[in-house]
């Protein structure tokens, strides 16, 4: 994804409809948004057809109903994202990020045993690298 493009949160919400159930119509995708909140089929559409023009989705024209697809990674668009966020909310610093998060909610124990091992694997790849 080219860094100039940074996705609007309603293009963030079509992003990540688009991310989780893969190539679809707009009229499912607006369902989706729609158990968040009210949002009307032609604004989905607009907003759809602009992350079009801006190279974010492809429209497959072949059937009778468009068919849209996410063609900016998912992984690539959140890094971009967070790293931003990081950056303007945190000057850089992740700890600061995390420890903010921690403190702001509580964690399911699941969560927790994701986040150490995280902590671990981080650490183990951090041993491994050779020191300059």
């Amino acid at each position: 994804m080219p860094k100039k493009i940074k996705p609007t949160e309603a293009e963030l919400e079509i992003l990540q409809v688009l991310w989780t159930y893969g190539p679809s119509t707009v009229r499912f995708v607006n369902e989706k948004l729609k158990t968040g909140r009210d949002v009307g089929y032609t604004t989905t559409l607009k907003v759809m057809q602009i992350m079009t023009e801006k190279n974010m989705l492809r429209r497959e024209k072949n059937s009778r109903t468009h068919i849209y697809e996410a063609i900016v990674e998912e992984k690539e668009t959140k890094n971009l994202l967070i790293d931003k966020f990081i950056s303007t909310l945190f000057n850089g610093s992740t700890s600061g990020m995390v420890l903010q998060a921690l403190g702001n909610k509580k964690c399911s124990a699941e969560e927790l045993n994701k986040i150490r091992n995280l902590i671990d694997d981080i650490e183990s790849s951090q041993k491994s690298e050779p020191h300059e």
